[in-house]
């Protein structure tokens, strides 16, 4: 018995080979022990945060990647450099990829922002994303550009893996953004990525799926 192949099928185009992102969080930064907001300022890591990037190099010589891309920011361009060493790669450094000004809160905590302004932190607490911090940049803006740039990564190497070294409030935006997540929530669902730590997601045809969350290297 013959088998025929419609004319649709032949002609209709093959899906596209699926992206895989490995997200990680910058090392731990100076102004992590009073967890102050660093935002777009250019802070510097720790010597634990440098002992976590050397973990992060580690584990991805052992799982390797085609290609890495960061943040401008030191933080992130200093987590992905023993990435780098370990496979000769170059990173490529992104500056859609920068952490959310967090406004007249950066470098300054959430309770010293509160003792000064307790109705606005108390509005920041119930929405993030509808009350942000006084001239900050509104989180929908950050989602929308960490977004895009995801996709652009994605479709520069189809069917590859790429290690993005980003930064905590954008990643959960993004994550949010790309789930179908309300913006709104990401403080409550997702509260923290790790340091260094790899977050597993997969770009294919438009649409994104989440492998695994917050896996840390050390």
């Amino acid at each position: 018995m013959s088998t025929t192949t419609s004319t649709t099928d032949a002609m209709s185009p093959a899906p596209l080979a699926g992206t895989t992102l490995l997200l990680a969080r910058h090392g731990q930064t100076v102004w992590h022990a009073e967890n102050r907001y660093a935002g777009v300022s250019d802070v510097p890591l720790t010597d634990e945060g440098r002992a976590q990037a050397e973990a992060l190099g580690r584990w991805i010589a052992a799982h390797p990647v085609d290609a890495v891309w960061t943040s401008t920011l030191s933080r992130a361009v200093a987590t992905a450099e023993p990435a780098c060493r370990a496979l000769g790669l170059t990173a490529h450094r992104e500056p859609a990829l920068r952490e959310c000004d967090f406004g007249v809160v950066e470098g300054r905590t959430l309770a010293e922002f509160e003792a000064e302004n307790p109705a606005r932190a108390k509005a920041f607490r119930t929405c993030p994303v509808s009350y942000p911090f006084p001239e900050a940049e509104d989180p929908r803006t950050a989602a929308a550009r960490g977004a895009a740039v995801l996709r652009r990564i994605a479709s520069a190497h189809p069917g590859k893996r790429v290690l993005v070294v980003a930064h905590n409030t954008l990643l959960r935006l993004v994550l949010c953004s790309l789930l179908s997540i309300p913006l709104g929530e990401y403080r409550r669902v997702l509260p923290r990525l790790g340091n260094a730590a790899v977050t597993e997601l997969r770009l294919a045809d438009g649409t994104a799926a989440l492998l695994s969350l917050n896996v840390p290297c050390g």
